[in-house]
């Protein structure tokens, strides 16, 4: 990929044994990469530090830091390579080998500040997860690019880095939003090229326990935004919710073992209920 140099920044925190497969996960690619740093976020773990110790006999450049998060970690990292592009990857997640020879050239337009690709889960729950990416307004109602993407590092500059004070979660939504309030577009390669460790006690589940406070967090960061495509914001949530209880109309109208419950009022859920119960009626 001439011109195309990508540094890559693995972020760990007392993982141990999972940071060397993310690392040999990069250093598979088809398309290798300029750089490669971990960045230890302050691991106490004895056989976290031997692993990193043993990274940094094997050559790898390791950088430690006392425990600040993963947000600053990644600025670390990024603030210690020199690459043009900077691929940030999670110490407990892994690439496919393709995926930088897939998702680098997506940056070959310049309209592009960030790529990533689809999600091959693993772990606890399996499948395939789809982001789409999109443009400033595709990303204000959820989050449209995994946290593992290739950044523009001069994107990332502009946008001010990942917030530091983002220590519970949405970091990686906070910079997409950052970065594309002044232009351009983040591009996904359609196919599941990164692979997703899923788990109890992963920090995109933990998230989920205080989501109404990290949205609102982001709506007053990025209050401007917001306000100039409330009605495209609104209606985009209404379409996620109409698609959602479709799915739950076909689910339960399949099968009358299912219960069908108590409906809801104001959302749709009435007329849910009305056509599930024809369905089941009919059939």
């Amino acid at each position: 990929m001439p011109g195309m140099e990508v540094a890559v920044v693995v972020t760990a925190h007392d993982q141990r044994e999972l940071v060397v497969e993310a690392v040999a996960s990069v250093r598979a690619q088809t398309a290798p990469c300029a750089e490669l740093v971990v960045v230890d976020d302050g691991s106490a773990d004895s056989g976290s530090l031997a692993v990193l110790d043993r990274l940094r006999a094997e050559g790898v450049r390791v950088l430690r830091q006392a425990n600040a998060g993963v947000s600053a970690a990644r600025n670390a990292g990024i603030a210690a390579t020199r690459a043009p592009l900077v691929l940030v990857l999670d110490g407990d997640d892994r690439l496919a080998p393709a995926f930088l020879e897939r998702v680098v050239p997506l940056l070959d337009d310049p309209d592009v500040v960030a790529a990533s690709s689809w999600l091959g889960l693993f772990g606890v729950a399996t499948g395939v997860a789809r982001p789409v990416g999109g443009r400033l307004v595709d990303f204000l109602h959820r989050n449209a690019c995994p946290g593992t993407a290739v950044l523009r590092r001069a994107a990332w500059e502009r946008a001010g880095g990942y917030d530091e004070s983002l220590r519970a979660g949405f970091e990686d939504w906070d910079l997409y939003l950052g970065m594309l309030a002044r232009g351009g577009r983040v591009a996904i390669e359609p196919e599941a090229l990164i692979r997703y460790r899923t788990a109890p006690a992963s920090a995109n589940v933990r998230s989920m326990e205080h989501r109404l406070d990290l949205v609102r967090g982001l709506v007053e960061k990025h209050r401007a935004a917001y306000a100039a495509h409330l009605t495209d914001v609104l209606l985009a949530q209404e379409a996620t919710a109409i698609r959602r209880l479709a799915d739950w109309e076909a689910l339960v109208a399949a099968d009358p073992a299912l219960p069908l419950g108590e409906p809801t009022f104001g959302d749709g859920g009435m007329a849910a209920h009305v056509r599930v119960a024809t369905a089941r009626a009919a059939g």
